[in-house]
């Protein structure tokens, strides 16, 4: 690090972003730079990795910081945060990772101690490792040690206020024990399992910023829309790979879970198989340099033949160190045409010539999603538009359930791009909670408590599948329970309460009864064929709640064997509140694809991100129809006066009131038009009746 101690920025404004290299978002995030805590809450692409080189700098050299860690959740992201220059940009320092404690590289030993050492003795001033290697040294490090550093946690949707998350802890332990700094940064701030990620105590500490991907794709030079498809096959996912496959795309195909539906169970088979797709009958012969990149002979759409760069990901041998490093120094679009991937290349990773995000197999983590959407979205010359693209088994539905599905995915994930918190687990408070209702949704009656659940009651119930875990998984308690040597008042007086005021101190008494009745008839169980006796008899059509695991062992067809259809995209369609209130269809067409069909989305680009962006906060809005009439002359003369509506968002306050007004407007005159509809669809059907 070179000496730059007297370098001093002041806190200005940073309006001219180019002055000091930096994008919008980056500028944003640095004039928050002197907060001890930072929440940087952006989209895939957007440059948090060097946002926060900017902050660690600038804390290292004007703040008094002594020492900057980043923790990264896999080693492969690490290459995000290697050496750079920025001072030819206009920044005043460099950002320098001194190779020795950069603990992310292929063949780090002893990190422990190499950690230990950098906070003790020796004058490097940063540190890359993993989260794992994070969480395990400071179990055994005197926490003092962390004063007057800065950590920053990237992807930080890993860490949950949950007792059981061990990053979460560690987290706790340094707020709580040091005055270290915390950045923490995210390209999707919720998390797959709906625990939260920090407490509302901790959260109300860190400065928020706030940067979508409507920001983001109005600063890019060259990328201009997204495009959205799920394609639905019925013979094996082989077999209509070819059709979604433009091999002129510069293309990241993740391949299926070993264990999922959609696997052939062969991921090695399948690798070779892919790479028969790509080279589709072209002449020539398949073969490996010294890199371990795989040349593959093919024929381009147009007709031309050309000779392929793709990279196996799958195999984990020893040609993977080889690969790895090839890939982190790519410089240029021909140096790599596709890459075949198995539960690698998605959060962090870096490819900024990637067009083409295709990904094989049901994923139900919309954090996953966003991740891998991600890796098509960097801008970069000669790239307008980019896409993803879901293959996945047909489901065992109508065409227009499965539209359903779709648009409500697009949705989400829209909202999720905007950085917007609207999406929810759905728990419906409805009928008795002993059963799992026909969509797969855990039914449970609050309407005749005495009172409203407090909210800390209903947070339990909406973590209820994590509850549930910890209780069955304690597999001696549970046998016990199936063999009959534990009572069920054992388990509604003792292990169910207990564990709900560990978790849930807040909950009153009265409420902990309510719950323990819940969470034990919930505990009907498919476990070694048992089940907990509630001491009454469930309906005959009751199904046993069943936590969804995506990686549930399953025999997977023979390659090009018709592929067994489910429900679960179905379901994940409907596991959003707030997502059927956005009044938007983002479908541009349902096409016939091999003997089933593909959904395509509209484009998604800066006009349509605004259309729902103004939506989602109209939503947010406590305004109501009266105030939104009253306002309508208003956004009238807006208009008349500008050229154009009122726009959410906007640093002039009346403009984002008439803004929420119109959306409201918008709505309620949908409302109204749909009633009207419906209402005359009953008059011509009694007269019909008539």
């Amino acid at each position: 690090m070179p000496n730059l101690v007297n370098v001093k920025f002041d806190n200005q404004s940073i309006d001219d972003d180019s002055k000091l290299g930096m994008r919008p978002m980056q500028a944003r995030v640095f004039e928050k730079r002197n907060e001890q805590y930072l929440l940087v809450k952006a989209p895939p692409a957007s440059g948090k990795s060097r946002a926060l080189m900017f902050v660690g700098l600038d804390k290292l050299i004007n703040q008094g910081i002594k020492k900057v860690i980043v923790a990264v959740p896999e080693m492969s992201i690490g290459s995000s945060f290697k050496t750079t220059d920025l001072m030819s940009h206009g920044f005043f320092a460099n950002w320098e990772m001194d190779e020795k404690y950069n603990l992310c590289q292929s063949g780090s030993h002893g990190k422990a101690s190499v950690f230990r050492e950098f906070l003790t003795n020796c004058s490097a001033k940063v540190l890359l490792c993993t989260h794992a290697t994070f969480r395990l040294t400071l179990k055994d490090l005197d926490v003092d040690l962390l004063n007057n550093t800065l950590i920053a946690i990237d992807e930080f949707h890993h860490v949950s206020e949950s007792g059981d998350n061990q990053l979460g802890n560690c987290l706790d332990v340094v707020m709580r024990n040091t005055n270290a700094h915390i950045t923490a940064m995210t390209g999707s701030y919720f998390r797959g399992d709906t625990l939260k990620i920090l407490s509302t105590e901790d959260e109300a500490k860190f400065k928020h910023v706030s940067y979508s991907y409507y920001e983001q794709i109005q600063s890019y030079k060259h990328l201009k829309s997204l495009g959205i498809g799920y394609h639905f096959y019925r013979d094996g996912y082989l077999s209509g790979l070819g059709e979604v496959l433009d091999v002129s795309k510069k293309t990241i195909i993740h391949i299926p879970n070993v264990n999922s539906r959609e696997s052939t169970g062969d991921k090695y088979g399948e690798t070779d198989a892919i790479l028969d797709v790509i080279r589709g009958g072209a002449d020539g012969e398949l073969s490996r340099d010294a890199n371990g990149i795989y040349h593959v002979p093919t024929i381009l759409p147009d007709g031309t033949h050309k000779t392929l760069k793709v990279a196996d990901l799958v195999d984990d041998g020893q040609d993977r160190p080889k690969i790895q490093s090839y890939l982190d120094n790519i410089s240029s679009p021909d140096d790599l045409d596709i890459i075949i991937a198995l539960n690698m290349a998605q959060e962090g990773f870096d490819w900024i010539y990637c067009e083409h995000a295709l990904t094989i197999g049901f994923r139900s983590s919309l954090t996953q999603k966003i991740q891998i959407i991600g890796r098509a979205t960097r801008d970069c010359e000669g790239k307008e538009h980019a896409q993803f693209t879901n293959l996945i088994a047909e489901p065992d539905a109508s065409s227009e359930e499965a539209a359903w599905a779709v648009n409500n995915m697009l949705k989400a994930i829209s909202v999720s791009l905007l950085m917007e918190q609207v999406l929810a687990p759905k728990v419906n408070f409805n009928i008795r909670g002993e059963i799992v209702d026909d969509e797969g949704d855990y039914v449970i009656e609050i309407n005749t408590w005495d009172k409203p659940p407090s909210d800390h009651a209903k947070k339990a119930l909406e973590n209820r599948d994590t509850i549930i875990a910890e209780l069955t998984n304690d597999t001696k308690k549970l046998h016990s329970a199936l063999t009959g040597e534990y009572e069920p008042e054992v388990w509604l007086n003792h292990h169910i309460p207990k564990l709900l005021r560990d978790k849930y101190p807040e909950i009153e008494d009265d409420e902990i009864v309510r719950l323990s009745e819940i969470f034990l008839t919930a505990m009907t169980v498919p476990a070694v064929g048992g089940k907990v006796v509630t001491g009454k008899e469930l309906p005959d059509d009751a199904k046993p709640f069943v936590p969804e695991d995506d990686n549930e062992p399953y025999t997977g067809p023979e390659t090009g064997a018709e592929a067994e259809p489910d429900k679960k995209f179905l379901l994940l369609g409907n596991k959003f509140v707030a997502i059927d209130d956005l009044n938007i269809n983002l479908i541009a067409g349902i096409n016939p694809f091999q003997k089933a069909y593909e959904v395509i989305s509209r484009e998604v680009d800066a006009d349509l991100l605004r259309i729902i962006q103004d939506q989602v906060r109209a939503m947010q809005s406590d305004m109501d129809i009266e105030e939104a009439m009253l306002l309508a002359d208003r956004i009238v003369e807006f208009k008349d006066e500008h050229g154009r509506a009122p726009q959410t968002g906007s640093h002039d306050d009346i403009e984002h009131r008439l803004a929420i007004a119109l959306q409201k407007l918008m709505v309620w005159a949908q409302e109204q038009a749909n009633k009207e509809v419906e209402e005359g669809q009953e008059q011509m059907s009694f007269r019909e009746e008539l």
